[in-house]
Formats: structure tokens, C-alpha cells, sequence
């Protein structure tokens, strides 16, 4: 089996304007990579159309018309501070949400083993009814509540490792026992959320804040408790907000990982996965603002994701 890669072109097309973090070249770094090291256990996937309810499931119907009215004819939008749109991000916006569910349709089909997508823009701060934090539609709780709805899965984990907490992912599945949810975080931190308090109705949101300057073996350390998590859980399938913006030389955070932190992190985590959802993951991108740093993360994530199979 071999790990799907999917991606599409329209990324290019979200204008952020000039100087914002989350730049076009974010997913050219990792994708210009791949197609340099040209590995032959990926296949690469464009993302497919899928269907708008699948967005009503996790976005209010009100938010996601409130979306589509944004996308200006010309120049830039802003949805909040941090988040802006040009003419190109309606399409972006579409393929990010469908890469996902493409990916998790590869997975179901066996086409691949597991998957990643490197998209834009990210996703895991957008909430309900909000945009925040560079995101706009939430494309990792999509996917999660694709796999309830299409599949009849009871039990699906979004592991978020990316630096900052995920709000968005955590407000939509505050109270819904089928998802667990766990984040590791630098906190006190954007976007103020992600106490150890916040454990969701049913005890399924685990969150793990870390401090600026939390060493990689610190790191490492704390994140036995993801695993403890998931096996108490035992998830059917498992998803991945991967942020790679937790390395020591992201210039918007401070905590200390390494490239090589993100392959063992994401190992360790297919180990426990293969026992308990015969290893059906599929990741999807978050932040991560180093080009290079970026780059060399993404890699060896999917690198593990590769050896998996």
C-alpha cells in the first residue's frame, strides 16, 4: 500500500497579501520537495467536488453564506484580523475542505494506505459560526464529521499538534461524544484557549498545554499522554491537524521541536493507531511558517507515513 498526497493548484490563487505569514509559498516549499524527492510509494491526488452538506454538518448555514459573500471581485477581504480573502480563495477555500474528503475516500477505497494534504488555507481555528486565525472553513472537523455521516464511524481522534490551540475544532465538537479531540500547544498563547480545564461534555477534548521554551524531550514526554488518550478511546479513525509550527525556528511560536520530533511523534502515534483503527489516518496541514523548517516537518511526517505501509 502507498500514502496518498493530495494537493491542488488553486493555493496559489489565496492571496494573503504581502508580508502575511500564511503565504502562497507555504505549500510550495512542501510540494515543490516532494516532487523533487519523486517517491514512488506516494500517489498524488487532486481533490475532488463534494457535496455543500457536508459543510453544513460542521458551519452553520448562515456562516458559510456569509463566506461566500466575502470572497471580493478584486484585492483583499478581511474575515477577521488575521484571516483575509482575495477572488482566487474561493477556490482554495472549496479544495482544501474537498482534499480531506478525498483523501478519507482513498483511505475507504484502499487505494492508499493513509494520506496527507497539503493545503491552504489551514483550518483548525475556525469555528462555528467564526473565521479565525488565517482559516476559514474548519477542514479537519469536516473530515471528521464526513466519516460519521458517510461511513458510520462512532469513534474518530483529531490529534493537533500544530503550536497554537485548535478553538475551532474544539468548539465544533465540544459535545460530541463520537470525537475525541486532543491538542498540544504552547499556553498561554493565541488564540487564549486550551486549559487543561476544557475537557468537553463527555471528557473527549484532552488538551496539553506546554510553555514557551518546552524542550523536544519535554515535548516528547507530554505527548505519552496523547497516546494514553487514544487507547483509553480507541478510535476506528484517526485524523491529524498537523502543524508544524512547534520547531525551534517557526518565528511565530516558541517551542523547540526538531524536523526529526515530528517523524517520531507521528510514528509513535501509527504504532498505537495499528492495533486500534488498523491504521487509517489521514493528516492534513496546519501551520508552520519556516519555509524551510516547514519543509523538512512535512517531510518527515509523511516519511513515517510512508513506512507505515
Amino acid at each position: 500500500m502507498k500514502t496518498g498526497l493530495v494537493t491542488s493548484d488553486t493555493y496559489q490563487n489565496h492571496n494573503t497579501g504581502e508580508g502575511h505569514p500564511e503565504q502562497i509559498d507555504r505549500v510550495t516549499a512542501i510540494i515543490d520537495n516532494f516532487k523533487k524527492i519523486d517517491n514512488k510509494k506516494l500517489i498524488w491526488k487532486k481533490p475532488a467536488k463534494f457535496d455543500q452538506s457536508f459543510l453544513v454538518n460542521t458551519h452553520s448555514s448562515r456562516y458559510i453564506d456569509h463566506v461566500s459573500k466575502s470572497f471580493p471581485e478584486n484585492g483583499l477581504a478581511f474575515l477577521d484580523g488575521d484571516t483575509v480573502v482575495s477572488p482566487g480563495s474561493k477556490e482554495a477555500t472549496k479544495d482544501a475542505v474537498g482534499s480531506i474528503i478525498t483523501a478519507i475516500d482513498g483511505v475507504q477505497q484502499k487505494e492508499f494506505k493513509n494520506a496527507f494534504c497539503a493545503v491552504r488555507p489551514p483550518g483548525h481555528h475556525a469555528e462555528k459560526d467564526k473565521a479565525m486565525g488565517f482559516c476559514i472553513y474548519n477542514n479537519v472537523a469536516v473530515g471528521a464529521n464526513y466519516l460519521i455521516e458517510k461511513y458510520n464511524y462512532s469513534k474518530v481522534a483529531i490529534i493537533d499538534f500544530d503550536v497554537h490551540h485548535g478553538n475551532g475544532t474544539q468548539d465544533i465538537f465540544y459535545d460530541n461524544k463520537k470525537v475525541l479531540y486532543i491538542s498540544t500547544h504552547q499556553y498561554p498563547y493565541y488564540p487564549g484557549s486550551g486549559s487543561e480545564k476544557e475537557t468537553g461534555k463527555f471528557n473527549n477534548i484532552l488538551n496539553i498545554p506546554l510553555k514557551a521554551g518546552t524542550t523536544a524531550e519535554e515535548y516528547l514526554n507530554a505527548y505519552e499522554n496523547v497516546l494514553k488518550k487514544l487507547k483509553e478511546f480507541k478510535p476506528e479513525f484517526l485524523l491529524f491537524s498537523a502543524g508544524f509550527d512547534a520547531h525551534i525556528d517557526d518565528p511565530l511560536a516558541q517551542l523547540r521541536l526538531s524536523s526529526e520530533d515530528f517523524y517520531h511523534l507521528t510514528k509513535r502515534t501509527l504504532e498505537i493507531s495499528k492495533s486500534m483503527c488498523n491504521g487509517n489516518v489521514v493528516s492534513i496541514l496546519e501551520g508552520g511558517y519556516d519555509l524551510k523548517a516547514l519543509q523538512d516537518s512535512a517531510k518527515r511526517h509523511v516519511d513515517a507515513l510512508i513506512e507505515f505501509n
